[in-house]
């Protein structure tokens, strides 16, 4: 007698099913294709008047405040470390922790604003602003744009904190958190390309 002919069963453990999930959510993946794509155009024009201002582009970084792009690099490398410290903790249900790096995270990432804060009155006091010629006019533009996002990050990060404190998030549900991680680790990313572009690259 033949034996009974049995389909293959695919077993998916949990695991697997992390393993392939996308982190956050999908809404914050299309928000993030947004920003990519403002950007790259931004990054286009930074080319297009570099060519046809290679002096300026040149000399341009000369009378940028190196050090305060190197902090803004510093503040938000840790500010995102830290939210991947958030995430590994709500992972192992460690709410409060979790907490705890949220609101580091956004208090370090605070000290961007206020960093360009100083170093735009030092631009000032030194005689460059928007007018002072193509390198600072892009310079201004695209920085303060990346600003803005910035603020976006941190208001979601506010909000992540508050949500996480009041125990929104656990190991089995932390999009939020997550779509929150991902947004700011997008801002990260672009800042690692503009701080070369301004400060260091000639």
């Amino acid at each position: 007698m033949n034996s009974p002919c049995t389909e293959p069963q695919i077993v998916t453990t949990e695991a697997e099913i992390e393993r392939r999930r996308i982190p956050g959510n999908s809404g914050i993946w299309v928000g993030i294709f947004c920003v990519l794509v403002e950007f790259l155009m931004l990054f286009i024009v930074y080319f297009v008047a570099k060519v046809h201002h290679p002096q300026a582009f040149e000399s341009g970084p000369d009378k940028l405040l190196t050090l305060a792009g190197v902090t803004i690099t510093l503040l938000l490398l840790t500010s995102g470390y830290s939210m991947v410290k958030a995430v590994e903790s709500i992972r192992r249900n460690d709410a409060t922790r979790a907490f705890r790096w949220v609101v580091l995270a956004l208090l370090l990432g605070c000290g961007y604003p206020l960093v360009k804060f100083f170093e735009i009155r030092w631009n000032v006091a030194h005689g460059v602003d928007g007018q002072t010629g193509i390198f600072y006019t892009v310079y201004y533009y695209l920085t303060l744009n990346h600003l803005v996002h910035v603020f976006w990050g941190l208001l979601g990060l506010a909000w992540v904190a508050f949500r996480t404190n009041r125990g929104a998030y656990s190991s089995g549900e932390y999009s939020g958190l997550e779509a929150a991680a991902v947004y700011w680790h997008t801002t990260d990313v672009i800042w690692l390309v503009i701080f070369p572009f301004f400060y260091i690259l000639r």
